[in-house]
């Protein structure tokens, strides 16, 4: 055959030509897109998003046409390759960390972080959790390396907390010295001050999330939650704290943005919780030793110290609810709770300044409360 005659891959139709490039990574994608002005013409046509909406599709990632926000909000104006090639770098990052520029480390935070709070809501509580993203993040970051990185700034910081909060517990969790950490900084009452509302936020009062606060309460309850399952020989393959359980139930005939009880506050509760002894408490936070020096953190470190956990079924009834003018879909839900036909609990569910939920209840013995202040931050910690 002549050379006259000779066909090569750029004679292929079009349509099978795009059909090869979506079934390959979109890492060599890219490199075909170098190999002459016919790809890249392919591959990045003017203001046509149709090759990049494909190629995303066919990735093991959830539609984003059909992901809700983790407050239930759908998406719009999806942006095809620009969001495929974030997510593919954050995959090459999380795998070699080196080759990460130092002014992209909270772009691939904010990257993953998206992955795992858009996803397609389940129609049920009852329903099996189906989301691709989840399944990939999960897999992505399950040894923990990533997540134990040094942060660089204090966005960052609150970024991979943020990030490690929602994903529950790694492989890594599970190490003796990290728990020790995690308890030293949970039960030290240093963190716990008016300015920062005696909980997991910020100490200027702004009421923002403190990420780093939350991820080390999520971890010292987790890690008890999984040694109480063990006790009783019910442990499953997955914490119920972990990225599997935050995907979002709304029925498909509920419109979350005319719905009272947006945060699905009423009906039956598990209020689960844990704490070490009073005593012990009281000597790991020592009024004699000076606020700039370090608490002793002993009594963590020498394997004995035994956290009481205990859970309660409690019924919550929605009272009424109050608009709130910084989210005017999301009003300010009160409630309270009900356990042996007696009220045991009176308490609210707002959205914080960053758009976070929190809850905070008074709880206690007929009139008299003994946890006057309580605070969660997401429905997915401790009430369940």
């Amino acid at each position: 055959m002549g050379s006259d005659t000779a066909c090569t891959i750029t004679d292929l139709p079009l349509e099978v030509l795009e059909r090869i490039l979506v079934i390959l990574d979109p890492i060599d994608v890219a490199s075909t897109a170098q190999v002459c002005r016919f790809f890249r013409g392919l591959v990045y046509p003017a203001g046509d998003e149709h090759f990049w909406r494909a190629l995303y599709l066919a990735q093991s990632f959830d539609d984003p046409r059909k992901a809700v926000t983790y407050l239930g909000n759908r998406r719009t104006d999806i942006k095809w390759r620009e969001e495929l090639q974030r997510i593919i770098r954050a995959r090459t990052v999380v795998n070699d960390v080196n080759v990460c520029r130092p002014d992209e480390r909270c772009q691939v935070l904010r990257t993953l972080l998206d992955m795992v709070t858009n996803v397609p809501p389940l129609p049920f509580p009852e329903s099996e959790p189906t989301s691709r993203n989840v399944l990939w993040v999960q897999t992505l970051l399950q040894d923990g390396a990533f997540l134990d990185l040094e942060s660089h700034s204090q966005e960052e910081e609150q970024l991979r907390a943020r990030l490690h909060t929602w994903f529950g517990l790694t492989d890594r969790d599970t190490f003796a010295a990290k728990r020790v950490v995690s308890r030293a900084y949970v039960y030290s009452q240093r963190n716990y001050l008016s300015s920062n509302s005696f909980g997991p936020f910020m100490r200027d009062g702004s009421g923002i999330v403190n990420w780093v606060h939350m991820q080390k309460l999520a971890h010292v309850f987790a890690c008890a939650l999984v040694e109480r399952e063990e006790e009783n020989e019910l442990a499953s393959e997955s914490c119920s704290l972990s990225l599997t359980f935050c995907q979002a139930v709304i029925p498909p005939s509920l419109n979350l943005n005319r719905e009272t009880d947006w945060a699905g506050v009423e009906g039956l509760w598990r209020i689960s919780y844990c704490f070490m002894d009073h005593r012990e408490l009281l000597i790991y936070n020592d009024p004699n030793i000076p606020e700039d020096e370090p608490l002793d953190h002993t009594i963590f470190e020498e394997g004995e110290l035994e956290e009481t956990f205990s859970a309660i079924d409690i019924f919550f009834r929605v009272i009424n609810v109050e608009q709130d003018p910084d989210h005017p879909t999301r009003p300010k839900i009160n409630y309270v709770g009900e356990m042996d036909g007696n009220f045991s609990i009176v308490g609210y569910v707002k959205l914080t300044p960053d758009d976070q939920i929190r809850w905070h209840f008074v709880a206690g013995n007929g009139d008299q409360p003994v946890w006057w202040y309580v605070v969660l931050v997401l429905t997915l910690f401790i009430i369940w």
